[in-house]
């Protein structure tokens, strides 16, 4: 049985140990308060131990820190990760960090999959992108296959990774501000807040689905909302006029200069 290894437990490491744990491999949960990974382990299972012991014992090493903090985990783990005669994997999910960055720190030619998961995850609906240097083909598979429940994985060219992760990562702050904001309105015009909240996220999750099993360009689907003279279109006008898409736009670029610079 495969051994995943996770050096950080906050949500993208638990969010990842969650998929992990329905994929029948064995769980190390190791983090800096280690009550967060005794919590975790109580509620999927798994081992709760030292990142020197993940470093020893893991397939699949999965750093899950801040991306200010990796080179000094990375001084910890060099020495055990030297010392290893079985054949082990990092995988990343720091913003930022290449995988040629996170290779040098581990002092040898190591595999490294870079991952960059996001929130929805945990629920098994996550958009993760993926790519990946001295891997084998196999092992990718396998690794794939214990981690699908966490949802949609989508390989790509490294240098695409801090553009896209900006929609992917970034994106559900921003759909959350979105849905609070549709919620607010609702209140404005009288429906509770606990209605409000449900009409809206709802709302999002089936318009979302809608798009991805239809096929069809959001485009032509706000057409299909938007009736000649009525309400839609009005409120459409509304978002227009204070520059909507532009705003999405610029949040996007911006998250993706922050993610350049980490």
């Amino acid at each position: 049985m495969s051994i995943y290894g996770f050096i950080g437990t906050g949500h993208m490491g638990s969010a990842m140990a969650k998929a992990a744990s329905k994929g029948g491999v064995e769980l190390l949960l190791a983090n800096r308060t280690v009550s967060r990974a005794e919590a975790l382990a109580a509620e999927i299972g798994g081992q709760v131990v030292s990142n020197e012991e993940v470093a020893r014992r893991a397939d699949f090493i999965f750093l899950g820190v801040k991306p200010q903090g990796i080179d000094a985990l990375m001084d910890e783990l060099r020495p055990v990760l030297l010392k290893r005669e079985e054949p082990y994997t990092l995988v990343s999910m720091l913003a930022g960090k290449t995988v040629k960055y996170i290779r040098d720190l581990a002092g040898e030619d190591c595999p490294v999959i870079r991952l960059m998961p996001n929130t929805p995850v945990a629920i098994g609906e996550g958009m993760v992108l993926y790519a990946s240097d001295g891997v084998a083909e196999e092992a990718m598979t396998g690794f794939l296959e214990v981690m699908k429940s966490g949802g949609r994985f989508r390989k790509m060219s490294e240098n695409l990774i801090d553009a896209a992760s900006s929609v992917t990562g970034c994106g559900p702050a921003f759909v959350d501000l979105f849905i609070e904001s549709l919620a607010d309105g609702a209140v404005v015009c009288g429906i509770p807040r606990a209605q409000a909240l449900e009409l809206a996220a709802q709302m999002v999750a089936g318009s979302a689905k809608l798009l991805l099993e239809s096929g069809k360009h959001p485009g032509e689907l706000k057409d299909a909302v938007c009736s000649p003279g009525g309400s839609t279109i009005e409120g459409v006008k509304k978002l227009e006029e204070g520059a909507f898409r532009a705003s999405v736009i610029n949040a996007v670029i911006a998250s993706c200069e922050k993610n350049k610079k980490l």
